[in-house]
Parts: structure tokens; sequence; C-alpha cells
């Protein structure tokens, strides 16, 4: 059976429908997984042999069975540490087909298929009894359930169904406990990545100030965590403002609650400053004393020199709804509300007790401003980069006369607005959705621009001469940045839509960018190679089925990896 499969044209933008193999999303899954990443992290999967072999004898102890519930067996590899450390017998639950496949293969080379059945199902409907998927309850749950955020892929939930349905009262838990950390900044940089700030454009009569609408500055953003590699940020880039405290933990052995809820920690700042991003990490504890710990804490943090680098747990960047001027030594509350699988944070001034938490929201922000709907973070940083600004500044100095008629191709830029500040005599921006145009509109009201540049929703194939109002386009410009654009080199849509609008220019259009050049270079990483990279053999198991089905699925997929930046010549 086939099925038909969107995808956005990179070329021409459209949408087009593909004729794909059933498995084609399990295809995808896999080729984008970063399983060799946890296969080749070392310290995640010592800690975890070390954590299951201590419970397992702690059950044994107790003379009693040691029956493991592994929920996420992946490549069956906890199972099997379970297995070799004497449980009795492991249910390794997996509900994506291909993996359970794999784990079932992998179990049986390793010499487990008497002590590990595997279940192909969600562990919410796995069934115990005589005839179930389980004989009998567990004593040992055992799970990998874990993103950066900790709680994003539905550890909440899964935990809970567990501990009423699956495992005994008082089991043992791998992992026994998380804890999530926080720390209060004012970075600058980070900030850049949430909220555009004014832009600063020097015209011929003088400064002139792109101004941000106000929806956009009061707009808490989108409530998806910003999860980076804290160990690459230099210390530059922040000013610490507070110290590292526990936001809250979870115990796992007990009953977990998955429903909405919150917590609160007083902070005193130990600096003064704008309170503008929490900085977030977790450890977990893999037996109850603590001694089996495994941490994401980041350098500053954690003094060693013997980094665990991983890209599959970070370090998470939180922003705060509006920057907070503090003072060193004030009484402050951080609150964190959660739901089933995200976090998001609100700083508090000191105030009676029933008055701070009848302010608590417990419902998750929602983008009002629609400008975190149209760019990614990453843009938002590329609309902050003055540098960058100031050269499109430049070179449409050198273009533009006081009667050149301006076509702008991009998805919600702010050359439109650099083009009229610096001397256009009309100015057109085409748009190729309802968001962007949205965005653009507010823009143009915050800046009194609305009789000034005219928004167009078409596509470049779509443009007509009424859309210009009749006029010849003099010069076309582009930064160019598309909404539909995965990876860098898909910007050269600009080609595309440069010779779709060829019949509205002029003879002697000036278009920018004039020419672009897709640049290589091959390069040695320290650690990234590790989430392709072939495992072998982990802990001592053979995994090198899974290493074998991940080739093969590379082999006929395109890699997603980034690999090739665009540079526009201006």
């Amino acid at each position: 059976m086939k099925t038909f499969c969107g995808r956005a044209n990179p070329t021409t933008g459209a949408m087009e429908w593909l004729e794909e193999d059933e498995n084609y999303d399990y295809h995808q899954e896999i080729a984008r997984s970063r399983y060799a990443d946890m296969l080749h992290d070392k310290d995640r999967n010592e800690k975890y042999y070390q954590g299951i072999r201590a419970a397992v004898s702690r059950v044994k102890e107790r003379g009693e069975k040691a029956i493991v519930l592994d929920i996420g067996t992946g490549t069956g590899l906890l199972s099997m540490m379970a297995a070799s450390s004497g449980a009795d017998f492991c249910y390794a639950v997996e509900v994506f087909k291909p993996m359970a496949n794999a784990a079932v293969k992998i179990v049986e080379k390793n010499g487990f298929h008497d002590k590990i059945k595997v279940i192909n199902k969600h562990s919410t409907e796995v069934t115990v009894g005589p005839d179930g998927d389980m004989q009998c309850r567990a004593n040992i749950l055992v799970t990998e359930l874990f993103d950066t955020e900790l709680i994003g892929e539905g550890a909440l939930p899964t935990y809970e169904h567990a501990h009423k349905y699956l495992v005994q009262e008082g089991c043992e838990a791998v992992p026994h406990r998380a804890t999530v950390y926080v720390q209060l900044v004012e970075s600058k940089r980070m900030w850049a990545w949430n909220k555009l700030f004014p832009v600063h454009v020097e015209a011929e009569d003088g400064e002139k100030i792109i101004v941000p609408p106000s929806e956009m500055e009061n707009c808490p953003g989108v409530p998806s965590v910003c999860d980076i590699q804290l160990n690459q940020m230099p210390s530059s880039d922040f000013t610490v403002l507070s110290d590292v405290v526990t936001m809250f933990s979870v115990d796992f052995n007990k009953p977990v609650r998955s429903a909405s809820t919150y917590y609160r920690v007083q902070l005193e700042p130990i600096k003064s400053g704008k309170a503008q991003i929490v900085l977030s990490w977790w450890d977990i504890d893999m037996d109850p004393s603590g001694m089996i710990n495994c941490t994401m804490a980041p350098y500053w943090v954690k003094h060693t020199s013997a980094f665990q680098w991983r890209d599959h747990w970070m370090q998470c960047v939180y922003f705060l709804p509006n920057e907070e001027p503090v003072l060193q030594g004030e009484k402050l509350y951080l609150i964190a509300s959660r739901d089933e699988y995200s976090l998001w944070y609100k700083l508090q001034k000191a105030r009676g007790e029933e008055e701070s938490k009848a302010d608590v929201l417990l419902e998750s922000p929602v983008c009002r401003c629609q400008a975190h709907l149209l760019w990614n973070r990453p843009r938002f940083g590329q609309l902050n980069d003055k540098n960058r600004t100031l050269q499109y500044v430049k070179s449409l100095m050198k273009v533009l006369k006081t009667d050149s008629v301006c076509l702008c191709i991009s998805d919600g830029s702010l050359l439109p607005v650099l083009a009229q500040y610096l001397g256009a005599k009309q100015v057109f921006t085409l748009e190729s959705s309802a968001v962007s145009c949205s965005v653009m509109e507010k823009f143009l009201k915050a800046n009194h621009l609305e009789d000034k540049i005219k928004i167009i929703e078409a596509r470049p194939e779509l443009l007509t001469s009424s859309h210009l109002e009749d006029k010849k386009i003099s010069v076309l410009v582009g930064e160019p940045f598309f909404a539909t654009s995965l990876l860098p080199w898909h910007n050269l849509y600009f080609w595309y839509a440069r010779t779709a609008v060829t019949d509205h220019l002029t003879s002697d259009v000036t278009i920018l960018p004039q020419s672009a050049s897709l640049h290589m270079m091959i390069v040695e990483f320290q650690d990234l190679w590790r989430i392709r990279s072939p495992c072998g053999t982990c802990e001592g198991f053979d995994v090198q089925t899974m290493d074998d089905m991940i080739n093969g699925i590379q082999g006929s997929r395109t890699s997603p990896f980034v690999g090739i930046s665009l540079q526009v010549t201006l």
C-alpha cells in the first residue's frame, strides 16, 4: 500500500504530493533519529547499568524474583542489562514497530530470548494477567523516556499509568528520581532570539528607527523550549544573576501525577541586572542514595574536564514573558508552570502569599503577535544582527534613487522598510502567506508606513500588473528568507522567484542579491559525528542490527544534516 506525502518544493515554494512506501514515516523517523548518539553516550549507559545492577540486587536481597518492566526499550539495551544482572524476566515495551522488530533480533542475537519479551505496544495498552502481555506486575521499572526538557516525550503520563496498572506498589525504579535545576541570567545574545530590537537606520535626512509593534514587545512568544549546548556558550555571552537552585524533583518509584501544576522557589539575585532568561538542566539519580548520578549540568556548574558530550540531552533556555529589572539581594519568586509535556517560567516580586498564588499562570503562553509563528529563533537573531542589517543598508544606498520602484521578495523582511527609509519612491513587498502579511501590516502600522509600502499576498508567478499599479520594478531585493526554507540553500528559491517576475522588471533593473554561492568544506567533528556513527557493541552487547538498519535507511533517504551555508553577495 502506498501513501501520499505533502512536501514543499524548495525551488518553487509550492506544495507537492509524492507517492511513498507505506513505511515512509518509519524510515524518516529512524533516519533522523539520534539512537546512535544514545548508544555512544558512555556516561549514560554506565550509570544505567550500575543503577539496574543495584536495583536487581535490592530485590534479590528481599527474597523476591526480579521482574523488570522496560518502557521505551529501543534496542533492548536496558532489558539486556537487567537480564545480565540477574533479573528473572524482563518485559520490554516498544511502540515503534521497526524498533520493536530490531529489539527482537538484538535480544535473540545476544542470547536473551528466554529472559526478555518484546511487546510492540504503547505502554498504556499493555495488559497484565494470565492471558495478558505481562503475567504479573513488575517490581522493577526501567525507563529512558527523557528529552532535554525532561518531560517533553511524555514521561509523566507514562509513569502515572505504569504505577497504576503495570508495577507493584513501592517498586524499584531506574532512574530513581530526576531533579530540575534553574539559574536566572541576563543575556542580550539569547534575548535576541525571542524579541525584536529597534533597528537604527542612518539615512540622508537623519537617523530613523524601525520600531517593533507593541503586540510583539508584549508577546510571551511560543512555549517550546530552546534546547542548546550551553557548554559551547562562552561566559561572556551572559551574566549570572542568581545561584543555581532546585526547581523541582520527581521520584519515579512512587506514583507520579501528570496533571498541570506549578512549582515556586525563592531567589535572591546575586547581582543587579535585567532578568531575561532562565537556564535549566536536570540530573537523574539511578539509585535511592543518589550515589549513581547522571547530570546535564553545564561547565560553570560542573567543574570537570571530563565532560560527556551528548546531543540527545542538552540544556534548556526559557525566555521570560518580559524583561524584568532586578536588584541584588531583593526577594523574588521564580514560578515554573507545566502541563504534561512542557514547562514555562515567570518571575514574581515578593508579595503576600495568597496574592502571589493567585497570580500563577497555569495556561501555556500563546504567541499573540504572530511573529513567533513566522520567525524561528535563528531568524530573530538574524533580524537583530546589526552588522547584517548594516550591509543591507550600505547596498541599498548604492542602488536606490529618488525614482526607484522597489519590490521585495522575502517573507516578513525589514528590507521594504529600509528601502522606504533610504529614499525609494515606491515600495512593494511580496508575501507568501497570510501570517507574513499580518506581521508586515503590524510593522507598517507601528512605523506609520501603511500608505507608503504596499503588501501583496501572492506567489511570484501569479503577480500581475494591477498588483504593482501598472508600474515596472527598477530595484528587486530579497534577503533572501522564506518560511518554506528548511535548509539554507532552500533560500535559492529567490532565483526562481526572480525569474517568475521577469515581465514586471525594467530593462535596466538592479537585483539584490546579484549572485549567490554555495560553499562546502570537509571538517572533522570532535563529537557530532557520533549521532550517525555505527556502534557495534554497547556495554558488551551486540547492537550491530541497529547499525545495519540505520545505514540501510540512510542509503535511500536524504540526510537532514545542515552541512552547507548560503552566502549572499550584495
